[in-house]
């Protein structure tokens, strides 16, 4: 018997946060955060991390658990995911993966095996070396010349998934989506109701800009002057996610707040059709449009619960 397993994916400001803890509520689940950037501590508005409040008593996980300076990947994400989910399933609750980093949901989902190549320190160095003097955008295309269709997948400034990708072609001379690929095409070890959230695109461009003014009224520019003041670097891998590398630039004074309130709008919006882009690709999501169902957290949840009924997850 396979053991079963809630997916709840989609793009940012697609509302998950509020539908995964009204499911949790309902079917006794827990929440796993498939969030690439949740898991850092200090780093709450940026991130738009549930508060206590809104959690509403339901555990999550993979919030909250890692210093900003560590290093964090899909690989460690993975066997961390899988050791919540134990312990889950001994307490006889359901895990509900809710995030939208679709490789770090990919690679629990599908159990990915992520092979350890023999490190190359000389050709690490020198891509971290011509992404300094050159720029991200350089190494990235180095990338897209051996593999368009991870290049496709990483931004630019994931200079460390970029340099890893350029590695693994390095190394075994086959692109690492080719391999990712494969391990896809496994069947799942878990029984998945895989739900992505989704709405008009115009719709959610405007929940963005809204999501944007909210942390800005909030105090983000005072948490990302908080973390460089208590030390971190803004090259760190932490840094140069969304909310974060815009405002450093605003407190280096290399832009003004307006000018980084809409660089951080705009890039949020790409990087959401890129969310939604990835999600197409996956196999047979059941696709729940939350905008015709007029956001009502208690339609999509009773929505939500059917399916998980039709595929046989007794909960």
């Amino acid at each position: 018997m396979k053991k079963p397993l809630i997916v709840i994916a989609g793009p940012t400001a697609s509302g998950k946060t509020k539908v995964s803890i009204e499911l949790a509520k309902k079917i006794h689940g827990e929440i796993i955060s498939g969030d690439s950037m949740q898991v850092y501590k200090y780093m709450d508005i940026g991130t738009a991390k549930p508060t206590k409040e809104e959690m509403d008593g339901v555990p999550h996980y993979m919030i909250d658990e890692i210093d900003p300076k560590e290093d964090f990947s899909v690989a460690i994400f993975q066997q961390k995911a899988k050791e919540y989910m134990k312990q889950i399933y001994a307490k006889n609750k359901l895990p509900i993966l809710v995030g939208g980093t679709g490789f770090y949901i990919q690679s629990v989902v599908y159990d990915i095996n992520f092979m350890e190549t023999n490190t190359d320190n000389a050709y690490r160095n020198q891509l971290q070396e011509l992404a300094r003097k050159e720029g991200n955008e350089y190494v990235h295309q180095m990338l897209k010349e051996v593999d368009p269709v991870s290049a496709d997948a990483i931004h630019p400034n994931n200079i460390k998934r970029v340099i890893r990708a350029l590695e693994y072609y390095h190394q075994t001379n086959e692109p690492i989506s080719q391999h990712n690929e494969r391990e896809k095409a496994k069947e799942s070890p878990y029984n998945t109701a895989f739900f992505c959230l989704t709405m008009n695109r115009d719709t959610l461009y405007q929940r963005i800009d809204q999501r944007v003014d909210l942390m800005i009224q909030a105090g983000l520019v005072d948490e990302v002057k908080g973390l460089l003041d208590q030390g971190y670097s803004s090259e760190l891998v932490s840094m140069q996610g969304l909310g974060y590398k815009e405002l450093v630039q605003y407190l280096e004074g290399r832009i003004s707040l307006e000018e980084a309130i809409y660089i951080l709008k705009r890039d949020t919006r790409h990087f959401a059709k890129r969310q939604l882009t990835w999600f197409r690709r996956q196999e047979d999501p059941y696709w729940i449009d939350v905008e015709a169902m007029n956001f009502d957290v208690e339609k999509i949840v009773r929505n939500m619960i059917n399916h998980i009924e039709e595929i046989g997850i007794i909960i």
